[in-house]
């Protein structure tokens, strides 16, 4: 059974930042690329960054320069760090690992929650 546990949200003002965790076991970090993916309320889920195995990160364009996707393999931990945050970052952030057609595998947990006060 994979699981995977978020930390680090929390209520932060505009501007502010966060630096969001996730942990997972050896066996997800050493075979897949980890996504972080938010949803905001009455919204699909997005994804914001993923890294591959190798380090490689990948940003949608909306989020360059204020998010940095990293992760620590020896700790089986990816993290998002997150500056300049807007009300608009508002959401429930989720880590998962992702297959070579860029899909989630499902391994969804419980999320964290951010939320941005203007």
């Amino acid at each position: 059974q994979v699981q995977l546990v978020e930390s680090g949200g929390g209520l932060v003002q505009a501007g502010g930042s966060l630096r969001l965790s996730c942990a997972a076991s050896r066996r997800i970090f050493s075979l897949y690329t980890m996504g972080w993916y938010r949803q905001a309320a009455g919204k699909q889920r997005e994804l914001v960054a993923s890294i591959t195995t190798g380090g490689r990160a990948n940003y949608a364009d909306s989020w360059k320069g204020r998010f940095t996707i990293s992760r620590d393999n020896p700790k089986n931990t990816v993290y998002l760090q997150m500056n300049s945050l807007k009300p608009e970052d508002t959401a429930v952030y989720y880590c998962n690992p992702i297959d070579d057609l860029g899909l989630a595998l499902g391994y969804w947990g419980q999320g964290t929650q951010v939320t941005v006060s203007s």
